[in-house]
């Protein structure tokens, strides 16, 4: 199946696995939360217990480094108001705090062009996250 859209979500290289792993959930979170149409339908086994949905489609992982980082981040941001284009974004802040209400605070408290970006997650037309993403290599 080919999608018009796409999920993908860039990671800072210097990361420790843990730090990746703990990025990727909470942008992707972002992602699942706000995009209509995105989470498929519940699952159910062959005993019928019920699961949640998840999304209902491939969510591709990406690294660089913070320049790349910030390049994407700025272009996300950049196209975001001229397409159908989400972004969630997560900073080196976020790693010392333990609650929405001061994620967000922390968020708040640096202006667009000084976040630490740890990662970010973007979702739109795949052309757009593909311009989004130049220069990033897949995660391995």
């Amino acid at each position: 199946m080919t999608f018009t859209t796409k999920i993908a979500v860039l990671l800072r290289d210097d990361l420790p696995t843990w730090q990746r792993l703990n990025v990727t959930a909470f942008v992707i979170s972002g992602i699942a939360g706000t995009g209509p149409g995105l989470l498929g339908e519940a699952y159910e086994d062959a005993d019928g217990t019920r699961y949640l949905p998840m999304l209902g489609q491939p969510v591709m992982i990406f690294e660089g480094d913070a320049a790349l980082l910030r390049q994407a981040h700025a272009r996300a941001v950049s196209r975001a108001s001229d397409q159908a284009l989400a972004c969630a974004i997560f900073t080196d802040e976020l790693f010392g705090t333990g609650n929405d209400e001061d994620n967000r605070a922390a968020v708040r408290a640096v202006p667009r062009d000084a976040l630490s970006l740890a990662g970010l997650a973007v979702h739109g037309p795949r052309n757009a996250v593909d311009k989004i993403l130049k220069g990033a290599r897949l995660h391995g």
